[in-house]
Order: C-alpha cells, then structure tokens, then sequence
C-alpha cells in the first residue's frame, strides 16, 4: 500500500507581497517557518513517519521541507517535476501589475502558453502525470511531497483522471499554505482513496492564507 501526502509550502514573500512567483525564488516569511514547524510538530506528535521526502527544489517549498524533515526525520529528494508551473511573461509581477502588462485573453485553450510563453495546462497535466508515474515506480512507501498550489492541483487531476479544460473550467482543488492532502493507493486493484483535502488542523491561531485571490492568481504560487 502507498500513502501520498501532498502538501503546498508554507508562507512565502511572494505570497505576502501578492506575487505571480512560478518558477522564481522568494523565501518562507518567517510566519510560513511558523507555519511549517506547527505542521511538523503536528506530525511529530502524532507518530507520523515518511518513507522518503520529495520536494520541489524551488527556496519555498525546499526549506518547508526541511522544517518537517528536521522533526519527522526521512531522506530528502528534490525533484525539478515537483516545481510551479512556469508563469512566462508574469513570473515575478504582482497581480495587479499582470493585469495591467499581460491581461488574460479573452479565451485560454488548455494547449496555450500561460502568460504567453509559460506552461499551458496540458503540458502542466503531462508534467503531473509523469511525476504520479515516478512515484508510483517507488516501492510501496509513506511519501510526502512537497509542491506549489497551481502543480498540486494538477496532481489532483492526474489522480483522479480529471483532463484540463479550456479557460481553467472545471473543478479546482485550492491548497493554502501548509495545507496538505493524504491519498492511498492500492497497487492491487488501481484503487485511490482520498484521506483529506487542504488540512489546516495544525495552524491553530497562525493567519490561514486567504483563498480570495484574483483570477487565475493560483496557477503559479
């Protein structure tokens, strides 16, 4: 049996200063090193280990990764499938700056670059599927992986076999930072089963990131 907790990182600068941050750098703010500590205390305390941690090597959800690994101790991979989609002409812009220099188009297909030149969702949903097919050539395992809220939600539909629609149409799957998912696959029969979605139980009276963001601000954070 695999059990796969997806978790998003933890408060970034980006975050705070309201950034399309892709595939850019920005480090935890030191509430997001709070947060991911509550949440590796959370772990530790109630017995959890991993078999292996995987993690994107972007800073943010790097050192998230190290503040668990430091509590829940297990070997530390990173993995570059693991990074946020790669936001083109937005990377790095404030959301109100993107709408200004690099407004959507009136209609997105799921084969068009994200802010011109960056990942589509299809080639996002490909990169997704091939990261589920990694995992899934690892011995059955306890595995955390630690990821970026627009790849996360692509993990999800690989998972549950949901393909990209144009203009992002479809059901999203929001993760908050720190906020994790836990499936477990049974390799005998091709069964998934869905534990819990966007878990914040570990948070306590730490700000929760909000989920009101502007359009399409989630793809890349």
């Amino acid at each position: 049996m695999y059990e796969f907790t997806l978790l998003r990182h933890a408060e970034s600068q980006g975050n705070l200063d309201h950034k399309h941050q892709g595939q850019a750098e920005f480090p935890l703010t030191a509430l997001g090193r709070q947060q991911a500590a509550a949440l590796a205390t959370r772990w530790r305390s109630a017995g959890q280990q991993f078999t292996r941690i995987f993690a994107s090597p972007l800073q943010r959800a790097r050192q998230t990764a190290e503040i668990v690994q430091q509590q829940v101790p297990a070997p530390l991979e990173l993995e570059p499938l693991l990074a946020e989609r790669h936001l083109g002409e937005l990377t790095g812009l404030s959301h109100a700056e993107a709408s200004r220099r690099v407004p959507p188009p009136p209609f997105l297909t799921p084969y068009q670059g994200y802010g011109n030149s960056g990942e589509g969702q299809w080639q996002l949903f490909l990169r997704a599927g091939q990261l589920l097919q990694q995992l899934l050539s690892q011995p059955a395992g306890q595995y955390l992986v630690v990821s970026h809220r627009g790849f996360l939600g692509m993990l999800m539909y690989a998972i549950l076999g949901i393909t990209p629609q144009a203009n992002f149409q479809g059901p999203r799957f929001h993760f908050q930072n720190t906020g994790f998912a836990r499936f477990t696959y049974n390799a005998q029969n091709h069964q998934w089963r869905l534990f819990a979605f966007n878990d914040l139980g570990h948070l306590g009276d730490l700000p929760v990131s909000s989920l009101l963001v502007p359009s399409h601000a989630h793809e890349g954070e």
